[in-house]
């Protein structure tokens, strides 16, 4: 019997992305994210720098349809070279 999931499909997901901060940053993330959610505004964006101003947090939501897709996009996400953690 497969598991119920506990996210109801399709829904907005919010996702925290944490990588280093370089200019081009926030732009990356849009653009992996946008791969998967054709209709993403990056302006939606929210961004705060880390103390230190090493890091770089995004707070941002994106429109899934099911698990796999939510899946595939934390596989891309957390898989480049720039990011350190997605949650």
């Amino acid at each position: 019997m497969a598991e119920k999931s506990l996210i109801e499909f399709p829904c907005n997901f919010p996702l925290k992305i944490i990588g280093l901060l370089q200019d081009n940053f926030a732009q990356t993330i849009a653009n992996i994210v946008k791969e998967y959610d054709k209709k993403f505004d990056e302006t939606c964006i929210e961004m705060r720098p880390s103390k230190q101003n090493n890091y770089l947090a995004l707070s941002l939501s994106v429109y899934v349809e099911n698990q796999d897709q939510l899946d595939n996009i934390y596989k891309a996400l957390s898989s480049h070279k720039l990011v350190k953690f997605v949650l």
